[in-house]
């Protein structure tokens, strides 16, 4: 599966992004608002992209996808809509990592809104959410771009997130006004 924006391509990681994946996961700039905050080992940023295969076959319509910017191929982070049971209930999650020398530049946002539209569109969502610790601004502000609400905290793996939600009429509302 490819998508693509106007500054970027979204594709499947394939083994040879590996090192990329690794440089993230490995960098706790990147980390500490994602999962328990920690940096993750070379053996588990392998297990990672074990998950992001499995979810390929268990969901092929979702996943993480690798977010190349096309002016120059570089690789820049990964997004994508992935499945995310709370509260009981299985929701969308449109979940968005950059490497820190490309924040700032609108791509996670850019990224997100690609996600939220084939969310919609393909695969007739009624509600996408995004799941983002308290102290990470930057995330919150990409949510609030979308049109997303910020709900009750969860407790998810130990650590406390907001669910942010966005509505279907909500999205198309400031999408296409």
């Amino acid at each position: 599966m490819e998508l693509e924006s106007e500054r970027l391509l979204l594709r499947r990681y394939r083994d040879e992004d590996f090192e990329f994946l690794y440089s993230l996961v490995r960098q706790q700039e990147v980390m500490q608002y994602i999962g328990n905050g920690q940096v993750k080992s070379r053996q588990q940023a392998l297990e990672f992209l074990y998950w992001i295969y499995r979810m390929y076959q268990e969901h092929p319509e979702y996943g993480l996808l690798l977010l190349i910017r096309k002016e120059d191929g570089k690789r820049i982070g990964h997004a994508g809509l992935v499945p995310q049971v709370v509260g009981g209930q299985t929701e969308l999650e449109v979940g968005y990592w950059l490497a820190p020398e490309f924040w700032g530049f609108g791509y996670a946002s850019e990224a997100a809104r690609l996600l939220c539209g084939r969310g919609f569109a393909k695969h007739g969502q009624r509600a996408l959410i995004s799941l983002i610790q308290p102290a990470n601004q930057a995330s919150r502000k990409v949510a609030e771009s979308l049109g997303m609400a910020c709900g009750e905290p969860v407790l998810r793996n130990g650590q406390t997130v907001l669910v942010y939600r966005v509505q279907k009429e909500r999205w198309h509302a400031i999408s296409y006004p």
